[in-house]
């Protein structure tokens, strides 16, 4: 039924006790033993890179933690729709809720696959899966430190001593092994889940598989290992520790990543900002036109200079103003008023002192 996992599993652990026995004999515990780990690196290694994508995915939730805040502000109280945006929220981000706890349920197949081959090493078997008769014998015949790798606790002492072990041989390994499994399991998910946003912890399907990672699974290691063969508890540790080591890892690199992405982005944004006491360019303004630093404020650009006026004629009588707005000998003035003429002479850009003679000075030239 699952000869699709069966056959794999058994096909890379066929090839690491072929690699190892060359070196330790294959009838060896130790080449047994390090076959299985290395199917866990193995396997391991192979779903690497989704490690990395589920870790890159929960640092993206970390981009929309306000938005989270806004939606426990308005459905704090009803937790149905609460789970509903919230699950819409992530939908719309691209982001998988249970992206972080992938990786335990990926190695459930295995788990169970391992398992089967390991189980069917019994006595009397002339196959299982990769592995033929002679090699089915040299599991059954290996130990490590007198225990059997195939064997658990609870098959008895008469069926122990009846394959070359005890029930004392089996618990000397099986209980360091038992408490190593516990506790790395439990370490490895108190590092995952502490690097769980608050997005992932306000989702209810998350948290409750972070309680089943941080507790049940710890405890259920440790209360099952007397029902597990000691090669299942080999894999199980080694598997913790592989996980360990890859975390450690991976968050170092991408925090070092997302650490220069941020010190790249805050260099470009100090580059295009403003110097100190300069103006910022408001795009499309004119610039300011160059102002001679040698010209007087208070002489208006269309007005001549005092020394560009015509000078008077002898005998011209010098232009006076009056109250009344009249010019000199009576003679009124031609506009409507008398600051008209003022005006037309400024917009001209003359003066009345010099720019233009007055009637009666030209009358009083014919006269003459």
């Amino acid at each position: 039924m699952l000869n699709f996992i069966y056959y794999p599993v058994s096909a890379i652990m066929w090839f690491w006790h072929k690699a190892f026995g060359f070196v330790f004999g294959e009838a060896s515990g130790i080449a047994w033993a390090l076959s299985v780990v290395f199917l866990v690196f193995t396997l391991r290694a192979l779903l690497y890179k989704p490690f990395v994508s589920q870790v890159r995915s929960m640092r993206k939730m970390q981009e929309f933690a306000p938005e989270i805040q806004k939606l426990k502000k308005k459905y704090g109280s009803d937790r149905q729709k609460m789970a509903a945006e919230m699950q819409k929220l992530q939908s719309q981000q691209g982001v998988n809720p249970l992206g972080g706890c992938l990786p335990v349920l990926v190695q459930v197949p295995v788990f169970i696959g391992l398992f089967h081959v390991l189980r069917e090493f019994r006595p009397g078997k002339t196959e299982n899966y990769f592995f033929g008769a002679p090699e089915v014998e040299s599991f059954n015949q290996a130990s490590l430190f007198g225990a059997k790798l195939g064997a658990w606790v609870t098959q008895g002492d008469a069926a122990l001593r009846a394959i070359g072990t005890s029930i004392p041989n089996m618990l000397i390994v099986m209980i360091p092994l038992m408490i190593a499994a516990g506790i790395f399991t439990h370490i490895t998910a108190r590092h995952s889940v502490a690097r769980q946003t608050e997005a992932q912890a306000a989702n209810p399907q998350a948290a409750i598989m972070n309680k089943l990672m941080l507790y049940v699974f710890p405890i259920g290691v440790v209360v099952g290992a007397p029902f597990l063969p000691l090669a299942v508890l080999l894999y199980w540790v080694s598997n913790n520790l592989w996980t360990l080591g890859q975390q450690y890892f991976v968050y170092k690199r991408i925090d070092a990543e997302e650490t220069a992405k941020r010190e790249e982005e805050a260099a470009v944004r100090q580059a295009r900002a403003p110097r100190p006491g300069q103006k910022p360019n408001r795009g499309g303004d004119a610039p300011e036109p160059a102002v001679d630093a040698t010209a007087d404020d208070s002489t208006p650009a269309t007005e001549e200079a005092p020394d560009a006026r015509p000078a008077k004629k002898p005998g011209a009588k010098p232009v006076t103003s009056k109250p009344n707005g009249t010019t000199p000998n009576g003679a009124k003035p031609t506009g409507k008023s008398g600051g008209t003429n003022g005006s037309a002479a400024s917009r001209n850009g003359r003066s009345t002192g010099g720019g233009s003679r007055p009637p009666a000075a030209r009358r009083g030239r014919k006269r003459r």
